[in-house]
Formats: structure tokens, sequence, C-alpha cells
């Protein structure tokens, strides 16, 4: 790669250096917040459930969260505040941030710099510079294919990657996913780059609200540009969606979205519909098996439009501020459910149990101030740490 390539990405790796700290992928953070988002059950450790018994036993992913869509209310979950790589399960807050800046119809003709910068072993839908795209082509080649080239190219057409991670870091602030940090809008494996699965489910919850959102989540299949007059059919990789690798398709599912890479393992967020009822599950690092994300969902799923119709809400999914959510204020139970969870749930090698550690500050604009600063301070470090990883591709 060359070197200004490699400049952009020190500098995007430094976009929060202000506000949160960079912390390996690997590494765990302390669950130290004054307020816990979503209510002070979520930041325990362990399995959160009131009211309903009869949960899945086989769960193994290390963090996962149940919820009402429409309500907001958290029905069950386990370490929800737990910040974990998020794969591509992280585009949906870069459809979240970008989505309605372009016209479904509107045409870009691809640059060789528009996909310069995609991290090698990246997902693909196959963009080739010289061919024109519409909007409505770009966002199928990010929702079906998990394309980072597709990301790459509609985040060059926003103004580029640092000011795309830029815009991202601030609408988390603002829909109070206090546990995500940005790195890179396509959600490859980037060290720093976290979130969970509270945050996740803010994430398709918001997103779902449009009706391109979730039209483009929900699409099986489509024809891609190809060159010319040529085309190739793309199919979701959701495979709970398109029935596929032996699983069958989930009666009710209609996305959301999923992400793998060696690092961060396997991470789905998904949505259902059955008897009038929305749910929202994201399940995020299983123990193993490329399947076991999709059967843990479809388990989970299964309770809350089951057994789980009689549980009560452990918390709940908030507003976002722009939209007249409330900001959480200190509990003072907080500090000790907060260190409770600390100190149990945490697997060697994964994120942290708990809420993160920095605060929303002063909303989007406060966010902002603070990646502006973290970007000028980094591009004086030409020697930033972080790398990719590269070796099996985001999905």
């Amino acid at each position: 790669m060359r070197d200004s390539s490699r400049l952009t990405r020190r500098a995007v790796l430094g976009l929060a250096a202000a506000a949160l700290p960079l912390s390996p992928l690997s590494a765990a953070t302390p669950a130290s917040a004054a307020t816990v988002i979503g209510g002070e059950r979520l930041a325990r450790g362990g399995v959160q459930v009131r009211g309903a018994t009869g949960l899945p036993k086989k769960i193994t992913a290390h963090a996962w969260l149940l919820a009402d869509c429409e309500s907001g209310e958290v029905l069950a979950s386990f370490d929800a505040h737990r910040r974990l790589a998020p794969a591509s399960t992280l585009k949906m807050l870069f459809a979240d941030t970008v989505l309605k800046k372009f016209e479904r119809t509107e045409r870009y003709k691809v640059k060789d710099a528009d996909i310069s910068d995609v991290p090698a072993g990246s997902s693909l839908v196959g963009i080739k510079p010289g061919i024109t795209y519409t909007v409505e082509q770009l966002w199928q080649g990010v929702f079906l294919r998990s394309g980072n080239d597709a990301v790459h190219v509609l985040a060059h057409m926003n103004g580029g990657i640092a000011k795309t991670v830029a815009e991202m870091q601030a609408r988390a602030a603002d829909l109070q996913a206090l546990d995500t940090h940005v790195v890179s809008p396509d959600g490859f494996d980037h060290r720093g780059q976290l979130s969970s699965a509270y945050d996740l489910t803010l994430f398709a919850r918001h997103g779902l609200k449009d009706d391109d959102f979730r039209g483009y989540c929900g699409t099986r299949t489509a024809n891609f540009p190809a060159g010319g007059k040529k085309t190739f059919q793309i199919q979701n990789t959701d495979r709970l969606l398109t029935g596929s690798w032996g699983l069958g398709v989930y009666k009710g599912l209609f996305g959301v979205k999923n992400g793998y890479t060696s690092h961060a393992g396997n991470t789905f967020t998904g949505g259902a519909i059955r008897g009038g009822r929305t749910l929202l599950v994201t399940v995020m690092h299983p123990d193993s098996g490329s399947n076991a994300v999709y059967e843990e969902t479809a388990a989970l799923l299964d309770w809350g439009f089951g057994k789980g119709s009689s549980a009560q809400a452990v918390g709940t999914l908030v507003d976002p501020l722009s939209e007249g959510g409330a900001s959480a204020s200190p509990s003072p139970t907080t500090a000790k459910g907060a260190a409770g969870a600390a100190g149990t749930g945490a697997a060697a090698g994964s994120g942290a149990s708990g809420p993160s550690p920095w605060r929303l500050a002063e909303g989007g604009a406060g966010t902002l101030a603070l990646l502006g600063a973290g970007a000028w301070a980094l591009r004086r470090r030409r020697r930033a740490a972080g790398a990719d990883s590269a070796d099996t591709p985001v999905s």
C-alpha cells in the first residue's frame, strides 16, 4: 500500500484518541462509567432476565441481547455492554450515518482512488474503477455482500474515510451508543474498534425506521453491474434470511446484518416478526462453528416469541438525543453494578464486561471536536499503533 494510504489510515486510527484510549481488540477495558445507558441491570455480568424462564441453555456467545423493537424493552441479555470487535455489523452504523445523504438513483463513476484504501483480505462485492453505479447498487453491495469496496466508494462520495469515521462516531454519540469506538467505516479489524450487543441493537433499531435501510437488509438477491450491459447476481450473506450453509430460512426474519473476521469471530444482529411482534437479537462471538451465531440467534428468537413473551424488561433501548431521547443520569447503584460486571463474564482475549469508560460529553458536536483533536494529534505520530487483520475476509 502506498505511504499516502498508510497516513490516511493512521489519521483514521486516531480520530477518537482524545475521547477514548486506543486498546487492542483483545484487551479488556475497565468498567468505570458513571452512567449506564439502558438501565443499571444491563451493567451487571451474566444473564439478565425477569418474569420468564426456559432461556436456551446452549448459548455460547460472549455477549447477547434480545429486545422488543417497537417498545425498546430489553427482554433478556448477557453482558450487554461488553465491548467486543463488531466486524461488519458496524456497517449498520455506517448506514445510519450516510444512507440518507444520497438519492438511490444518483449515479457515480468509480475512480481508482475510491477503492485503493480497501484493506487487504476484505470481503468485496466486485466494484471496478471506470464503471458507473447507482447509489442503490452500492448499498446493495454493502448490505448483501458486506462489500468493503462499496463502503469505501460511498465513504469517498461522503468526503473521505476520516470524515465518515468522525460522522459515524458522532452518530453513535447521538444514538447514545457509548460502547462504540469507530476506527474504520467498514468494520474490518483495527486496533481499538469496538462495540457491544447493546449498541449494535441500537443501530439496527434506528436503521429499521428507514424504509431504504429495511429494504436493503431484507433483500435476498440482486443483479450487480459487471461493466457494459453485463451483470452478475449477488446473494445476501445472512444465512437465516436465505437459508444456506445447511440452515433453513427463519420464519419471519427480515434482516439485519451479519459480520465475521478471523479475529472478531462471528457477530449477527437479526430481526423477525411473528404474531404482530417484532424482536431484535444481537449475538456476539459464539465459541465455535460458523453457523453458531445464526443457531443461537434463532434459539433466542424462538424463546422471545414463546416462553419469553411473559418476560419483564430488564432495560431499554434508548432513543437518540436528536429525537428527544433523554440522556442517562447517574444511578447510585451504577458504580456497584459496573464493578460487578468488571469482575464477571470477561473471557480472556475478548473485550470488557460492563459499559465503556467514556462519556457522552456534549453530544455529537463535542464528539466531533474530540475526534478532530485526535486526528490532528495522530498525524504528528507517524508510527501510531494498529494493524489490520487481513487473513480472513469480513462478511
